[in-house]
């Protein structure tokens, strides 16, 4: 019984040293990913915006299942309407 109760408290000290650790470079992770969605973003609509992308053929099949991210991308890049001429999400 005190091995598990030792085994917990480590597991839980642990988990605390890991969550202090990691804190002061949470935003940090959280803006590169949102960085490099927006690039990805960027990748699949570009075609329908008039910028040539040399993988419009594979990134076609990806613009149904981001489609529902694409107003809040749209407004954070600083569009205030959506840049595509026969899609209205605003």
């Amino acid at each position: 019984m005190k091995i598990r109760a030792i085994v917990e408290w480590l597991k839980q000290a642990n988990e605390y040293a890991t969550n202090v650790y990691n804190a002061p470079y949470r935003s940090a992770i959280a803006r590169a990913k949102r960085d490099e969605d927006d690039l990805f973003m960027l990748l699949v609509f570009s075609e329908l915006m008039g910028v040539p992308n040399p993988a419009s053929y594979y990134t076609l099949e990806l613009q149904p299942l981001l489609l529902e991210r694409f107003h809040e991308w749209h407004l954070r890049m600083g569009m205030e309407h959506s840049p595509l001429d026969g899609f209205r999400c605003c």
